[in-house]
């Protein structure tokens, strides 16, 4: 049976779904009202496979403790970090942890790899050798199977086309309307309605 390793930097896909939201919803405060659906995230990425690993990062504000809490009840190995010093970057310490995990399942399976499922867009770094699409490739090297998800526009252009030459590139835009809700709106703006997740389809779900 394929066993996937999650790997989900939830910054980089939270604010580019808030980006879409202003695009694709009634309000004027939509991007502030967005939240992803873990549940549904979680099982886009690991699309009913067997999970090994998985491992979240992110950064508190936006995201609610309780909805984190619902990834953990699932397994998932959560990482929230406090935004205290913007200058040193909100995704410094949250990518290395990523990264870091990555690599220690390299080592420790080396004679047994298997699918990386990696959320993200952020190919950072590459030119120095550093970053999720060096690592990636170091993976890839070694017989790891690889698959990014990210939204269309925010992902890296040269991550992107590495993906879709040597694994899959799951484009989250095709998803949004399952892996995002709508709060309703917050006092003070225009009266706009919630709006909950709809049924996710895997049947349009690449896989490797």
């Amino acid at each position: 049976m394929d066993r996937v390793f999650i790997y989900w930097d939830n910054s980089n896909i939270f604010h580019e779904a808030q980006r879409l939201a202003e695009e694709r919803s009634s309000g004027s405060d939509a991007r502030y009202r967005v939240r992803i659906e873990f549940s549904n995230m979680y099982r886009l990425a690991h699309a009913d496979r067997m999970v090994e690993r998985a491992v979240a990062a992110g950064s508190i504000p936006p995201e609610l403790r309780h909805l984190w809490n619902r990834l953990e009840n699932s397994g998932v190995d959560v990482h929230l970090f406090a935004r205290i010093n913007p200058e040193h970057g909100e995704q410094e310490i949250p990518d290395r942890l990523l990264q870091l995990r990555m690599l220690e399942d390299t080592v420790d399976y080396i004679d047994d790899p298997g699918i990386v499922v990696l959320l993200t867009g952020d190919g950072a770094g590459y030119l120095e050798g550093a970053g999720f699409h060096r690592t990636l490739e170091r993976m890839h090297n070694r017989n790891w199977r690889i698959e990014i998800m990210s939204w269309e526009y925010a992902c890296n252009q040269r991550m992107k086309r590495w993906a879709q030459e040597n694994g899959i590139f799951v484009a989250l835009d095709d998803f949004y309307d399952s892996v995002t809700f709508l709060e309703p709106s917050r006092p003070g703006h225009p009266l706009a309605e919630s709006r909950y997740p709809v049924e996710l389809d895997l049947s349009k779900r690449q896989m490797s």
